[in-house]
């Protein structure tokens, strides 16, 4: 379903999620956990957004939401399908993804896409990814 800025009545927050009421009156949301920067964002940040003809851009924040991923979300089919990399990542919410990314040579985007179950890493990316997970873990225990 590909939705346009005309087809968006409302976009708010409630809780841990962000939510989009179409003007035929569809409510959707998503948990703001998927998207690191917008978890950690306050409430000042999360407001101070501008509406493209496809979604939702934070400028200060440098992050984008299509309208039309509000709609590809169904959480009994993600919760089946996630990979060991999106359970990983949901495990430790506390990492900084963009740090990850940048240790393992991966765009911030796509590790981001990996941690919501966007998209799924290949065997040799999952290796990747893993890899610098145990190195973080190393020097978490190497410390004194």
């Amino acid at each position: 379903m590909e939705l346009l800025k005309d087809d968006i009545k409302k976009i708010g927050f409630e809780k841990d999620s962000i939510f989009i009421i179409t003007k035929d009156g569809v409510k959707k949301s998503m948990p703001l956990r998927w998207f690191p920067v917008l978890a950690k964002a306050d409430k000042t940040e999360l407001d101070n957004y501008t509406l493209s003809a496809y979604g939702i851009h934070w400028e200060a924040l440098n992050e984008d939401l299509s309208f039309s991923g509000f709609f590809t979300y169904d959480k009994d089919k993600i919760e089946e399908e996630k990979s060991e990399i999106q359970k990983l990542l949901g495990q430790l919410p506390f990492l900084n993804l963009e740090e990850v990314s940048r240790i393992a040579g991966i765009n911030p985007v796509l590790i981001r896409h990996y941690a919501c179950g966007v998209k799924t890493p290949s065997k040799k990316r999952t290796k990747e990814i893993k890899k610098v997970l145990h190195h973080l873990g190393e020097r978490l225990i190497a410390i004194d």
